[in-house]
């Protein structure tokens, strides 16, 4: 994987830097896995906007992914590396031998041709899914489970992994991307590898349209509002706003917001690095 960075030749491609592509294999993708995409621009059921700074953007097709790898035993060929727009991770069709396709996460170094499978007692290879009882302890995992059978909500961005670091009874401690380190059930299932295009965080947009076609729309700086719209508006000329805070008042930038009672408290033994 690399990127590119453009020739100036005009002020929006000054400063872009764009991704190489290079581990991509097909730009058509699969019909039987896509699904439409309905976008509501920020709006809730009555027409009225919950959620700021969205709408616009390129018309998108979901890709149906399976997350739970719960095809155990069957083993599977990599048909294709694709693009995703709809994740920053790069993803892999699968042609299973029964002659079921899926879509999967793709790990880094994933290549067309390879072979993988999920289930119990699997090879701990790049791309295998298995159960976190059976991946040896320090290996790097990623697309990990939280509950047994609900399928991958960890570590599944573009560049991500998690470790494996112990385990303990029914339990595994697992040093996630964020730094927290926690337990989970040991018959959660975890993929080994990396997760793909991780130069993802090393490309530049080069101009505002590039954000509008990822359906982000402009930001209005907090200081710029009047005191009735944000806490950190008003004053007399350009003044600095404050301390930092959300619309609701809530301190932003080291203000801890996770509540000391969640039940889920008792599984992290060590938070996330401030």
């Amino acid at each position: 994987m690399s990127v590119r960075k453009l020739k100036p030749i005009t002020p929006g491609q000054r400063f872009r830097v764009v991704n190489g592509f290079d581990a991509i294999t097909t730009d058509k993708p699969e019909k039987s896995l896509l699904a439409p995409k309905k976008r509501s621009g920020g709006r809730n059921s009555q027409g009225k906007m919950t959620m700021r700074y969205k709408g616009g953007g390129h018309k998108r097709r979901y890709r149906i992914i399976d997350f739970k790898r719960d095809k155990q035993g069957v083993p599977a060929t990599v048909a294709t590396i694709e693009y995703d727009p709809n994740r920053t991770a790069f993803i892999a069709l699968v042609n299973y031998q029964d002659g079921e396709k899926r879509y999967v996460i793709a790990q880094n170094g994933l290549q067309v041709g390879q072979n993988i499978v999920s289930g119990s007692g699997v090879a701990p290879e790049i791309g295998n899914a298995m159960p976190l009882s059976d991946i040896p302890l320090g290996t790097i995992i990623s697309c990990i489970e939280l509950r047994p059978g609900q399928g991958a909500v960890m570590a599944r961005s573009a560049g991500s992994f998690a470790q494996l670091m112990a385990r303990d009874g029914k339990f595994a401690t697992v040093k996630l991307p964020s730094g927290e380190v926690r337990m989970i059930l040991v018959n959660c299932m975890a993929t080994i590898g990396a997760i793909s295009n991780s130069d993802h965080q090393l490309i530049v947009g080069g101009k505002a349209g590039r954000t509008r076609w990822l359906g982000r729309r402009p930001r209005t700086r907090p200081v710029a509002m009047n005191p009735v719209d944000h806490p950190m508006g008003g004053g007399e000329g350009r003044s600095s706003g404050g301390h930092p805070r959300s619309r609701k008042g809530l301190p932003a930038k080291g203000f801890r917001t996770r509540s000391k009672t969640k039940a889920s408290n008792k599984y992290i033994v060590e938070r996330r690095k401030k």
